[in-house]
């Protein structure tokens, strides 16, 4: 008996110790664990920066500019926007996908949707102004 008293209230302590963590003082009588685990992953999370199980970019590690290759599926020079089905675009880190971007009216004065084309572009955000395009 006194063995497994000594485990409950000793392996929480041993472990955390393990983990390189300073154990919080037990009271004689409790069994619980559960707080110093939620601490410790916590400022786990905190130590990844994040807490939402994605690490985030910050600005300074966005390119300012990216260029890419795909096929114009939808143009509205009113507007200043084209959508795009590009391949990947690495510099972003953006895999393959369709995306409307912002553009100069004038450019979208020389292609249309099925229109197979190269482009620049200025990332902002998750999105991007397209600064030139051309016809492949």
């Amino acid at each position: 008996m006194k063995v497994m008293y000594s485990l409950i209230i000793l392996g929480p302590a041993l472990l955390l110790a393990a983990c390189g963590q300073k154990a919080k003082e037990t009271p004689a009588g409790s069994t619980s664990t559960s707080e110093p685990a939620v601490q410790s992953m916590g400022a786990m999370g905190q130590a990844m920066g994040s807490n939402s199980g994605t690490m985030p970019m910050s600005s300074a590690q966005m390119p300012a500019m990216a260029s890419g290759m795909g096929m114009v599926t939808a143009v509205d020079p009113k507007d200043g926007t084209v959508t795009i089905k590009h391949g990947p675009i690495p510099a972003a880190n953006w895999p393959a996908m369709t995306m409307m971007f912002t553009a100069d009216p004038k450019l979208l004065e020389t292609v249309k949707p099925g229109d197979n084309v190269s482009f620049d572009l200025k990332v902002k955000g998750d999105g991007g102004e397209v600064t030139a395009i051309r016809k492949q």
